[in-house]
């Protein structure tokens, strides 16, 4: 089964680090991605650019309307994934222990698409 673990940060904190600091963040995020190698873990990921930069698609009654920005307004940007592959939501749980926490970690089941 796979689970996406979605990461957030604190809006524009990427903004405010430092070199130093990024080089560190990057450093956790390597570390996980070799547990997740040792463990046997199936898994793939991405950084992804801050809320200001995104653009969303809302319903309306005649087409999907553009707008700028997230769906939703958050302290939070959701600047990540990992998905993997895993047993059932307690693993991926214990798993996602061992991931860089940031602002937090949400911990999705991934439909299945059918074949």
């Amino acid at each position: 089964m796979k689970f996406a673990l979605l990461l957030f940060d604190p809006e524009n904190y990427w903004d405010s680090v430092s070199e130093e600091e990024m080089g560190a963040a990057l450093a956790e995020h390597a570390a996980f991605a070799q547990y997740l190698q040792k463990q046997g873990i199936a898994f793939s990921g991405e950084a992804l650019k801050p809320a200001k930069e995104a653009r969303s698609l809302r319903p309306s009654e005649q087409r999907p309307v553009s707008a700028d920005g997230p769906f939703v307004t958050l302290r939070q940007d959701l600047a990540g994934f990992y998905l993997m592959e895993c047993a059932d939501l307690d693993e991926a749980e214990e798993i996602a222990r061992h991931c860089p926490l940031g602002a937090g970690i949400e911990i999705r089941p991934v439909w299945d698409a059918p074949s």
